[in-house]
C-alpha cells in the first residue's frame, strides 16, 4: 500500500487534537499580506480549526476580513511612546487576552523575541518557527520544537517560506491554496466607486501607478515616472496616481506632478489601505516598485509591471499574478539588499531602466 507523502514526517502534528492556532507576523504591511495563504491552507485542510493572527496595529488591514481568520489581535507600536507603565499595562492586557484563547499551536513567522514570551506565558504546548541563525540558542530550541530551514536571500519566495512552517508540522499545501488573500470590503468599494464616478473613470479603464515606497532606495527617478504618465496619456489611457500620506512620498509625488504635461487623477495620500486596495482591484494594470501595493495587486489578481533594483524578485516578486518584472542586467551586484549604491539611498540599477522599457511592458500586459 502506498503512503501519502506527509506520512513520511514521523513527528507531524496530530491536528485532530488541535483546536485553536495563533499565527504571529510582526513585520511591515507587505510581509503581513504574504502570510495570508497560511490561514487559507490551514482552514482548507482542517476546517474545524479556529485561526487567530497577531500583527502590528498599522498592518491589520492586510488581514482584516480574511475569511479564514477568527480573531485579529494587534500590537500598537505607539505604546512605546506612552511611557513604560502604559506600555507594560497594554502588553500584559494583550498577553492575557491571548492566554484566555487557550491556543494549542503557535506559528511564529519572524525571529522576534516576543514569540518566546507568548509561548511561555500563554502555555501553548506546540510551537513552530524557522531555524534562524541569530536564534541558534538553547532557549529558542526548547521553545520551538518544530523548526524549518531558513533559505538564503533569493532562493525561495517569502510566501513559500511562510508555508514551510505548515510543511514542518505535516501540512502540504496544494497549488491553488498558495494564492494571496486580500479582502477589500463593501465600504471601501463603495468609497472607491464614488471617487471614480466623480472623476469620470470606470472600473477596468485606467492604469494605476504607485511610484513610491516607504524605502526610497527602491523607487525610480521621478522624471521618468512623469514621462511614463505622459506616454500613457498620449495613447489615450487614463492614469490614477497614488501614494501613502508619508511626507517624503508626497514630496516625490509633487516632483512628479511638476514634470507631467498631462493630468493624472491624483489620489495621493487620500486613501485608506482598503480604499487603495479598491483602486488597485479596479485597474487594468498596476505599475510600481517592490512595495506593499505591488503585493496587494498580486493578491487582487491585477496584472503587474514592477521595477526591481536592490531587492530580489525571486523572494519578493509579485506572487501568482500576470506580471512583467523589469531589472537591469548591467549591475551584477544586484540584488544586493543595500539601501542604495554605497548606502546613498539611490539605486543605480533602477535608474538604468528606461521609460521605453516600462511603456513596452505596460502595453504587453494591457494586450
Amino acid at each position: 500500500m502506498s503512503r501519502k507523502p506527509e506520512c513520511f514526517l514521523k513527528d507531524r502534528v496530530d491536528f485532530s487534537r488541535i483546536r485553536r492556532v495563533l499565527v504571529v507576523k510582526l513585520r511591515h504591511h507587505g510581509d503581513v499580506l504574504l502570510t495570508s495563504p497560511v490561514f487559507q491552507v490551514l482552514k482548507n485542510h482542517y476546517p474545524h480549526l479556529e485561526l487567530d493572527a497577531l500583527v502590528y496595529k498599522d498592518t491589520e488591514e492586510m488581514l482584516s476580513l480574511h475569511p479564514s481568520i477568527d480573531q485579529l489581535h494587534t500590537i500598537d507600536r505607539r505604546w512605546k511612546t506612552l511611557g513604560l507603565s502604559v506600555q507594560l499595562t497594554e502588553e500584559l492586557r494583550l498577553l492575557n487576552r491571548l492566554k484566555r484563547r487557550n491556543y494549542d499551536l503557535l506559528i511564529h513567522l519572524t525571529e522576534h523575541q516576543r514569540g518566546l514570551i507568548i509561548k511561555q506565558y500563554c502555555r501553548i504546548p506546540i510551537a513552530v518557527s524557522a531555524s534562524y541563525p541569530r536564534r541558534n540558542n538553547a532557549l529558542w530550541h526548547r521553545t520551538f520544537k518544530y523548526q524549518h530551514p531558513v533559505f538564503p536571500m533569493g532562493k525561495r519566495h517569502r510566501v513559500e517560506q511562510h508555508l514551510d512552517a505548515l510543511r514542518r508540522v505535516g501540512i502540504q499545501p496544494t497549488g491553488s491554496e498558495r494564492q494571496l488573500v486580500l479582502e477589500v470590503g463593501i465600504d471601501a468599494r463603495k468609497k472607491v466607486d464614488s471617487i471614480m464616478a466623480r472623476e469620470g473613470v470606470g472600473a477596468g479603464s485606467y492604469v494605476h501607478i504607485h511610484p513610491t515606497s516607504r524605502w526610497l532606495f527602491k523607487t525610480w527617478d521621478y522624471e521618468k515616472v512623469a514621462q511614463v504618465i505622459d506616454g500613457l496619456a498620449a495613447e489615450g489611457k487614463k492614469v490614477v496616481l497614488t501614494s501613502s500620506p508619508d511626507k517624503q512620498e508626497l514630496i516625490m509625488i509633487d516632483a512628479i506632478l511638476a514634470k507631467v504635461k498631462s493630468e493624472p487623477i491624483n489620489l495621493c495620500g487620500k486613501l485608506t489601505l482598503k480604499e487603495l486596495a479598491g483602486v488597485i482591484e479596479s485597474a487594468n494594470v498596476f505599475f510600481g516598485m517592490d512595495s506593499m501595493p505591488m503585493h496587494m495587486a498580486a493578491a487582487l489578481n491585477t496584472p503587474v509591471v514592477a521595477l526591481f533594483g536592490p531587492s530580489d524578485p525571486v523572494e519578493w516578486g509579485p506572487w501568482w499574478v500576470k506580471k512583467i518584472i523589469l531589472t537591469s542586467d548591467l549591475f551584477p551586484c544586484r540584488p544586493c539588499g543595500i539601501d542604495g549604491c554605497g548606502g546613498g539611498k539611490r539605486s543605480e540599477c533602477l535608474s538604468e531602466l528606461t521609460v521605453e522599457q516600462v511603456l513596452v511592458a505596460l502595453e504587453k500586459v494591457l494586450q
